[in-house]
């Protein structure tokens, strides 16, 4: 099967998966936020930046808007994400006793999180078998023709119908990695690939 012989080769590549991720839902929720539109070697020293001043929700809530501004300059819309950083923030503390939602019901209320944040949230922090589809999963899945669509959410439904469960968790990680460094977008080095002689190649 495509899809099995995809995931087997990844993690020969990438053992350890995105090992070095926070799995703290709290630090998830908000680094998945500023990486909407944001490249993720802006994304990450950001967000480490930010956790270093205010490192708790009950922390950011009490920040002023100015203040988180300058500090994730660096990211696109900054301005936007640090008032949803906020909102997030005080929300999480007067709804929901300051603990992260598990569930994706609950995530997608907030402030500027969608499927593919509170999924991230769920796989990485709760350990959840879901698929979080980004860009790198939704371009690669596409270009190898283990689906066909035009939507991330299209894309999601349609990996859960070809990845078996117990990797649906990893599938993002996995494909981050592969995706930064050889299914790029522009370029994509496919005469270095292992996934060469299966791939389809659309690009």
């Amino acid at each position: 099967m495509l899809a099995e012989d995809v995931v087997y080769r990844l993690r020969s590549i990438y053992p350890e998966g995105y090992f070095h991720i926070n799995k703290d839902p709290f630090y998830l929720l908000i680094s998945t936020v500023l990486s909407q539109r944001t490249r993720d070697d802006v994304t990450i020293p950001t967000t480490q930046k930010l956790f270093n001043v205010f490192g708790t929700a009950q922390e950011m809530a009490a920040a002023g808007t100015d203040e988180i501004e300058g500090l994730i300059k660096n990211v696109g819309f900054y301005r936007v994400k640090a008032r949803r950083i906020i909102d997030i923030s005080n929300i999480i503390l007067n709804d929901h006793g300051g603990v992260v939602p598990d569930s994706i019901e609950e995530l997608v209320k907030l402030p500027g999180v969608g499927r593919k944040t509170a999924n991230c949230v769920l796989g990485y922090g709760f350990e959840k078998d879901v698929i979080a589809v980004d860009t790198h999963v939704h371009r690669i899945s596409n270009r190898m023709g283990l689906v066909n669509t035009s939507e991330p959410d299209e894309t999601e439904k349609a990996l859960e119908k070809v990845i078996l469960k117990k990797d649906w968790k990893d599938i993002n990680g996995l494909m981050v990695l592969f995706g930064q460094n050889i299914c790029r977008p522009v370029g994509p080095r496919c005469e270095e690939c292992i996934m060469d002689d299966i791939c389809a190649k659309i690009l």
